[in-house]
């Protein structure tokens, strides 16, 4: 069976609920070896961390963009303090999820940029990679990475990656593999295809977002809610589906696309490769 990562899986949201055990199993079944699960405040950096070590996946720790409203310097400073204290757990692969979004309104520009920048110096300072959000500003997401490089390459992934031809490479060239999920299955995704058709394989990670970003065979419309649908929820399970459209945009067979995506996700977090176990396929208990 093939082997898969989910890159970037929030485990812990609330519509998993006491399914979850039952849910991550289902991934196991279906190939999905290891998860991520990336803390979006401080608030759940104990969750995520404690939800790692039971399903013997790994953890990501870092302040959200759409989280920087509420959040305070005091937070930073525990992100500070956390990522000493937990600095030789194996399971603790990046700082995230961390970045800058301008589709949701109403979110301070500055506030955003301020904590993207002092979590990157994090970053380097715990020299951790980062699980990065780029929705629709990937350019001023390049810009920072820059500023906090330090002469040295990053290591990380741009998650849910939906920008131009010319971003992705940049992205690439700095040193970050793109994140590909439930947005590519959707037809009317054409520039988004066509990056999953044409960037060079071993820039790409498979992930879920899960519950978010439904491929299209769970996605209901507008209508299709108000009539009284209910809005199906993503899992780790459906990787391997949304990795068979990746594969067929691609013309190649799934197992290519598994095992160089997975060597991918290995490279964009390299504490990942003391968890997996690639011959069964399974996570390795620590």
């Amino acid at each position: 069976m093939a082997v898969f990562i989910d890159t970037h899986c929030h485990l812990d949201a609330p519509e998993f609920g006491a399914e979850m055990p039952l849910i991550r199993a289902r991934a196991a079944e279906r190939g999905v070896a290891l998860c991520v699960i990336p803390a979006v405040a401080a608030f759940n950096f104990a969750t995520v961390r404690e939800l790692a070590h039971v399903q013997s996946d790994a953890y990501a720790l870092g302040i959200h963009p759409l989280c920087t409203g509420n959040a305070q310097e005091a937070d930073l400073e525990a992100l500070d303090t956390e990522l000493s204290t937990r600095r030789g757990d194996s399971r603790l692969v990046a700082v995230g999820e961390i970045g800058l979004d301008y589709f949701v309104e109403g979110l301070d520009s500055d506030k955003q940029q301020h904590f993207f920048h002092t979590q990157l110096q994090l970053a380097r300072k715990h020299d951790l990679p980062v699980l990065i959000h780029v929705r629709r500003s990937v350019d001023k997401v390049l810009k920072h990475l820059r500023q906090t490089a330090g002469g040295q390459p990053w290591r990380g992934i741009a998650h849910a990656f939906n920008g131009s031809e010319q971003q992705a490479k940049a992205c690439i060239e700095i040193g970050l593999k793109l994140g590909f999920g439930g947005a590519v299955t959707f037809d009317r995704a054409l520039q988004l295809r066509r990056l999953a058709a044409t960037l060079p394989l071993e820039s790409m990670v498979m992930e879920t977002d899960a519950p978010d970003i439904q491929p299209h065979w769970i996605y209901r419309t507008q209508a299709q809610r108000a009539a009284g649908e209910a809005q199906g929820r993503n899992e780790p399970g459906e990787l391997p589906r949304i990795a068979e459209v990746v594969a067929q945009l691609r013309g190649i067979g799934i197992d290519e696309l598994a095992a160089v995506t997975t060597r991918n996700a290995l490279q964009a977090m390299p504490r990942l490769e003391s968890l997996l176990s690639l011959s069964e396929g399974r996570p390795q208990r620590t």
